[in-house]
């Protein structure tokens, strides 16, 4: 990301990423916040932190492979109800909403359709998963490091010194197919990805099929 992020109409933030104390390089809106059901369950702070009264709030938990919404509120990836209801009770004004399971699975089904090898049956990432909601509600959108620029790095989060090669090139998520989607999507310049970490992505109302 950039500090540039703020003059956007609207930016997504995931799960726990802050922008107190990195504005310099993250900026400071936040529109949207898009939250794995693990981070809702485990998050010691997540019913009383401050961080998540900000913009919209979207929890996502994949479902068995194209099962329907009442089997998987039987069996959910993370039972995160009772933490999603105690904070509506805590936070009734704030807008929260819930991910359709099955989506996950349906954009699974299309980066399976256009790779030309089999992938692993997990579920598509927090950043691709956020990348789609972007492209449904905008005309355009800018990702930056998906794609990563000149400064690849090991680390998988600008808040936390936690190192790990699969944040990038994908072990659980089929990340590695996420972001040859992506690139191939991408309407900006190959120089803006090595620079900026930077792709420019049509939202589906400017692509035509």
């Amino acid at each position: 990301m950039n500090p540039l992020s703020d003059d956007h109409d609207a930016v997504l933030r995931f799960n726990g990423a802050p922008t107190a104390s990195f504005q310099q390089d993250v900026g400071t809106k936040t529109t949207i916040r898009l939250m794995n059901s693990q981070l809702v369950t485990t998050e010691g702070r997540f019913l009383k932190d401050s961080l998540y009264n900000e913009g919209i709030l979207i929890v996502w938990d994949p479902s068995v492979y194209h099962s329907d919404i009442p089997k998987w509120y039987q069996s959910p990836d993370y039972s995160f109800f009772e933490n999603y209801k105690s904070y509506r009770k805590l936070h009734p004004d704030q807008p929260f909403y819930i991910l359709k399971p099955q989506m996950p699975w349906e954009l699974w089904d299309i980066i399976q359709e256009v790779s030309p090898e089999e992938i692993q049956p997990n579920p598509p990432s927090s950043g691709m998963l956020g990348i789609i909601i972007m492209m449904t509600l905008c005309d355009q959108v800018d990702i930056y490091e998906f794609l990563p620029s000149k400064r690849k790095t090991d680390v998988c989060y600008y808040y936390q010194k936690f190192f790990d090669s699969a944040c990038t090139m994908g072990a659980y998520h089929p990340l590695l197919f996420e972001k040859n989607l992506v690139k191939h999507l991408n309407q900006g310049t190959d120089e803006d990805i090595y620079l900026l970490g930077k792709a420019t992505l049509p939202g589906f109302r400017k692509i035509r099929c």
